[in-house]
């Protein structure tokens, strides 16, 4: 959102480490590996979970990294998963934090004996990304759901 002449050598590194930090956190989801997408997070980490993006009351909300883990054990419910990334874009980055906005639309595929059924979700992720021992991490995600579609699947 913003006219960039010029960055230094230093934000352009940062910016693509935070890309690369929203890439693997999808990349974790659609591979089961949620250690691996536990490790993208603080400690301390804030992860909120808004169903309905338009209610400002929160479906579920988790204060901690080791909190996530039944949240990316629920995956596995799932016969397959991809995570479509849209766009992400930072929308603030100074020194070691940043915050930004990421659209998703991950494909869950759900296989029950000879029925496939496909739900498609709409997301929105607002970030707040902090820098810790030269490594980008989410100290805080904000999951909003803009609307779910179920497909039955020949």
């Amino acid at each position: 959102m913003g006219k960039h002449v010029s960055i230094s050598p230093n934000e352009a590194a940062d910016r693509l480490a935070i890309r690369e930090l929203v890439e693997t956190y999808a990349h974790c989801a659609d591979r089961r590996d949620a250690k691996g997408q536990m490790a993208l997070f603080t400690a301390d980490t804030h992860f909120v979970v808004y169903m309905n993006a338009k209610d400002s009351n929160p479906s579920q909300e988790l204060r901690s990294r080791e909190e996530l883990a039944p949240v990316f054990a629920d995956l596995n419910k799932y016969a397959a998963t991809m995570h479509f990334l849209g766009q992400t874009t930072i929308l603030t980055l100074t020194g070691d934090r940043g915050t930004g906005e990421t659209y998703c639309m991950p494909h869950h595929l759900t296989i029950e004996g000879k029925n496939q059924r496909l739900m498609i979700a709409a997301l929105r992720y607002y970030d707040t990304f902090v820098k810790m021992d030269g490594t980008w991490l989410f100290a805080e995600r904000l999951l909003y759901v803009d609307w779910l579609e179920q497909r039955e699947l020949s």
